[in-house]
């Protein structure tokens, strides 16, 4: 699972005995899908050019901003995997589980939001709002993201550890970066 879980296609390999040929096969798919799918944040970064242009200081916490929404996708995906494989929790339990996501990744956002707006405060105070908001609404979709996709993946009987982190972290990036600069747009008036 663990294997699966960082996009490997065979749940075990050991790296020690394969070839580099077949540890290669295994990881490729997965990478060029990705590497495609980013493709999408440069996309979207590349529609809010004048956003950018206009407010340079937002540059320098997007990535930690993205970042974020990631890591707590992940979490709640790894939380999620373990749940199904060990019988914790069924296809029923995830409207329930997903109220439960809501009020968790909101105050964990909440929580985050305040350790971003002080570092905003020290370099870019204008954009405390921008990033405070942010960081919850992107903590809270890629939670939210990182609880469904393995229920989806179980519900059309695709092993859910295959809802790998770097797919997951892919979803949210892109998701981020809409967050991001439509907060900025919104405030800002750009």
């Amino acid at each position: 699972d663990f294997h699966k879980f960082g996009s490997f296609q065979d749940a075990i390999i050991n790296p020690l005995k394969a070839r580099a040929s077949l540890l290669y096969q295994k990881r490729i798919l997965w990478l060029t899908i990705l590497v495609f799918m980013n493709v999408f944040s440069g996309a979207a970064i590349s529609g809010f050019e004048n956003i950018i242009q206009s407010m340079t200081s937002l540059l320098f916490f997007l990535p930690l901003l993205i970042g974020s929404g990631g890591n707590a996708g992940s979490q709640s995906a790894t939380l999620m995997i373990r749940s199904l494989a060990v019988g914790d929790v069924e296809m029923k339990d995830w409207i329930r589980l997903l109220g439960k996501e809501v009020l968790v990744s909101f105050l964990l956002g909440i929580t985050m939001a305040a350790g971003v707006s002080l570092i905003a405060g020290l370099r870019s105070p204008e954009i405390i709002p921008v990033v405070a908001m942010t960081m919850i609404l992107t903590v809270m979709a890629g939670s939210l993201i990182g609880l469904t996709v393995p229920f989806i993946f179980t519900k059309l009987k695709i092993d859910p550890a295959t809802a790998s982190a770097p797919l997951i972290t892919s979803i949210a990036d892109i998701m981020g970066v809409l967050i991001y600069f439509s907060i900025a747009a919104l405030i800002f008036g750009l």
